[in-house]
């Protein structure tokens, strides 16, 4: 009978076939996905990717590994302090005193700047909500994504916002009527008009760059600050959509007599639309579980097809097969009759792992597993170059030609 440990060996997993890249042993599926899906994308060349790839790893994760050992050294010490210190008062300056004798706590640097470059105005003037979803699952990908803009009767109807959420498929016209008088009383606030309400709106018109609400009792007011208006869709004497604009973000009154809202509604207002998550975090960290080497070339795929605008999903809802996709921007004519489009997608980051969790889809030299921080640095920037080679197309996800990178865990100086 043969030593059980060689039978051990016969059932053990056997790892992932590799492909040999200079000094790298890649895991095969992570391979052909960069040389086959994301490198013909951009304008890097094979081997000059897989060469820089080479030098990267093996110049930084033996830095990797002194700085993580170094985290262990200060743990092990600040554990010590601890136990030493259980059964004293605790001593806020003695405990400082001791986490600066270990390099815990280092002084406080001088001040310095920092140029970032040219930023998308989401990451620099315009304040928005933010979504974080797992990059692993392409549905929520695209739902965070999407989420630039919403409906705010959607919103208030579906939720409890305004009161308990509704139980009911069906449609409740008293619980609509709460609905709509809330969103009134909303644009009244956020883009008052000169003189009376948009709850006594019956229509809207444009009329030399200047947006006229006609009232009922044959009344008419413009905007309380006629800068909020910003544009509009359809004809200026029968706008299907106005848009509007309070603090950056922007917010679209849909006009539609025919829809089962618009056509019960003495202005024909079908909805409003808010300008929403100005970004999203497509995350690869704490959301997410991408273990083996498939489900992390999985989520990396689920980037590339944000980048390229070609991610889709589809699912069953209310017994009907949806197809889901990245929404397209939105056209309007602008007060000065020019043409004006605005994002329809949220602006995506991508956020890595932090620095302590290694990954077998790429070893070293010596064998040892590559730290995955820097694996996911390269592979999302090397896919985060596909959105930047195409500017001009609708889904390029930065409008300035920049890349937003999230690496996480990195605290103190």
């Amino acid at each position: 009978m043969e030593p059980m440990t060689t039978l051990a060996n016969e059932f053990r997993p056997k790892g992932p076939q590799r492909i040999k890249r200079r000094r790298l042993q890649v895991a095969k599926a992570l391979h052909d996905f960069i040389t086959d899906e994301v490198l013909p994308g951009t304008a890097v060349p094979e081997l000059q990717f897989w060469a820089d790839f080479d030098a990267i790893l093996h110049k930084l994760a033996p830095e990797n590994r002194a700085l993580l050992a170094r985290r262990d050294q200060l743990q092990t010490q600040i554990d010590g302090w601890h136990r030493d210190h259980a059964f004293e008062p605790f001593g806020a300056e003695a405990y400082k005193t001791f986490l600066t004798e270990i390099g815990y706590l280092q002084p406080e640097p001088e001040d310095f700047t920092i140029a970032t470059g040219t930023l998308d105005p989401e990451m620099s003037t315009l304040a928005g909500p933010q979504l974080v979803v797992p990059l692993s699952n392409a549905r929520y990908a695209l739902n965070a994504a999407n989420a630039r803009w919403g409906s705010l009767y959607d919103a208030a109807y579906g939720t409890d916002l305004l009161l308990e959420p509704s139980q009911h498929r069906s449609y409740k016209p008293i619980r609509g009527a709460r609905v709509i008088a809330f969103v009134r009383d909303f644009l009244d606030k956020t883009l008052p008009l000169a003189t009376g309400s948009y709850r006594d709106a019956v229509a809207f018109r444009v009329t030399a760059g200047e947006l006229t609400v006609v009232l009922s009792g044959a009344r008419s007011a413009g905007l309380r600050d006629p800068g909020q208006f910003a544009g509009f869709r359809g004809l200026p004497e029968a706008p299907t959509a106005i848009l509007l604009v309070n603090h950056g973000l922007h917010i679209e009154i849909v006009l539609d007599r025919t829809h089962a809202v618009g056509a019960s509604d003495p202005a024909g207002i079908a909805d409003v639309m808010l300008e929403a998550a100005t970004t999203s975090i497509m995350d690869l960290e704490d959301s997410v579980a991408t273990v083996d080497v498939e489900e992390k070339v999985a989520a990396y795929r689920n980037w590339l097809g944000l980048m390229t605008g070609e991610l889709s999903a589809q699912f069953k809802k209310s017994g009907q097969v949806v197809n889901r996709r990245l929404n397209e921007d939105r056209y309007y004519t602008a007060k000065d009759g020019s043409a004006l489009s605005l994002r329809g997608t949220a602006l995506m980051l991508v956020r890595n792992v932090g620095l302590m969790p290694l990954t077998d889809a790429i070893l070293l030299d010596d064998g040892s597993p590559a730290p995955e921080g820097i694996v996911d640095a390269m592979i999302t920037a090397a896919i985060g170059m596909q959105g930047l080679e195409a500017l001009a197309d609708n889904h390029a996800n930065s409008h300035c030609g920049s890349l937003y990178i999230v690496k996480p865990k990195l605290h103190g100086p």
